[in-house]
């Protein structure tokens, strides 16, 4: 069973539910945090999608705020800290199941271990303040990975220190901007790659940002400092080909000895240089003792029928 408590926040995508309806065939118990304005609509979800088990809808005090998902973040996180936890979960909405990558193949999960073997991983070092999986399609079968990497960017499913000495911040790109400021106090962040979540690639959902920023803002005032809004400017499969252009000339502009504005994949990018921060070193708390022998968490591979991985 993991230890850590599990947010997702959520704006607008009761349709889909995805990283919910994943968690939930994992039985792992999680909280979904949500605006006032969608509380019937989620309500309505969790029976249509049979997950209402597993989820405890949160209500988060705001609602149409237009800064970003960082304050429903930092809101959850203030909720761990009530719950005296230690450290969290938050995790974006559009996570399509997870992962393990076991000689270059991937399987997917069906149940909780996962995290609690990042979990029980992080827990050995002081100095590591988030960590996380890799993403499914950053780790291809015709490459080799090793287990995990440090000081790296941590994206859709975070775990966080408490105690962290940073919050999230920033518009757009909140886990760069978090993963930025952890890592130049000195800080770790882990990567891992042992295990995978599945995303849906950004403005392809509707709701949460792509609607609210992705398919609205081209880019910035250079007076006033605002973003611009303007028509949309899609492409033949409805991705605004703009879109990211603002949130990644912030980050550069945010970390310019960090950071550079790429055009990439027929949209543009931030490309951020990690290398310097290879030398902050992994701390082991003063009390870990390492264990002896092979932990496997009960994980196991299991054949299954091709009907029985239908979500």
């Amino acid at each position: 069973m993991h230890r850590y408590p599990i947010f997702i926040v959520s704006k607008g995508r009761s349709d889909t539910m995805l990283t919910s309806r994943s968690l939930s065939r994992m039985k792992v118990p999680h909280h979904i945090v949500i605006e006032p304005q969608d509380e019937a609509d989620y309500e309505k979800a969790l029976d249509t999608f049979k997950i209402r088990p597993w989820v405890t809808l949160l209500i988060a005090p705001f609602s149409n705020h237009g800064d970003g998902p960082g304050r429903a973040r930092n809101w959850a996180w203030d909720k761990a800290i009530e719950m005296d936890s230690g450290s969290h979960w938050v995790m974006d909405d559009n996570i399509d199941d997870f992962y393990r990558l076991h000689k270059n193949k991937r399987y997917r999960v069906d149940c909780d271990a996962p995290f609690r073997v990042m979990e029980d991983f992080v827990d050995r070092y002081d100095n590591v303040m988030m960590a996380g999986p890799n993403y499914r399609f950053f780790c291809p079968s015709s490459c080799k990975f090793p287990p995990y990497r440090t000081n790296n960017r941590i994206y859709s499913c975070n775990l966080i220190r408490n105690h962290c000495p940073h919050r999230w911040r920033g518009r757009y790109n909140e886990d760069t901007i978090l993963s930025l400021d952890i890592l130049r106090d000195g800080l770790c962040t882990i990567q891992f790659n042992i295990f995978l979540q599945g995303k849906v690639a950004t403005q392809t959902m509707g709701g949460g940002n792509t609607e609210e920023f992705y398919h609205k803002e081209l880019g910035f005032d250079e007076e006033t400092g605002e973003a611009i809004q303007a028509e949309e400017v899609l492409d033949v499969k409805g991705y605004n080909v703009e879109g990211t252009r603002a949130k990644s000339q912030m980050l550069v502009d945010m970390f310019p000895e960090d950071c550079e504005l790429v055009y990439r994949y027929q949209r543009w990018h931030h490309h951020v240089n990690y290398d310097k921060y290879k030398k902050n070193k992994l701390k082991f708390r003063d009390d870990f003792v390492m264990p002896t022998g092979v932990d496997n968490y009960g994980l196991k591979l299991v054949k299954k029928n091709r009907e029985d991985l239908v979500k």
